[in-house]
């Protein structure tokens, strides 16, 4: 199944989220701007990223999550469609 472009949509403290796969190239593009210089994962970085490129709607941002909930929960639920566009 193509990844690019597949949608999926997850509720989360009742708002419901549309997930858009960005393609293999750039789930890579982004893994690699999220590392530090030491190479470990920066979550901040990710969710910068995932927020961008993956959540379609509603658009987010960090901030975002200062008057919501779920922002853990989003960014797993993210962070699992990149990789496998399920």
């Amino acid at each position: 199944m193509p990844k690019i472009g597949t949608q999926k949509v997850v509720e989360i403290e009742g708002v419901k989220y549309t997930l858009q796969h960005p393609g293999s190239r750039e789930y890579l593009r982004i893994q690699d701007r999220t590392q530090t210089e030491f190479g470990v994962p920066s979550m901040e970085k990710m969710a910068e990223e995932l927020f961008k490129h993956v959540v379609v709607d509603p658009k987010v941002s960090i901030e975002y999550f200062d008057e919501h909930d779920g922002m853990d929960e989003l960014i797993k639920e993210a962070m699992n469609f990149l990789r496998t566009g399920k």
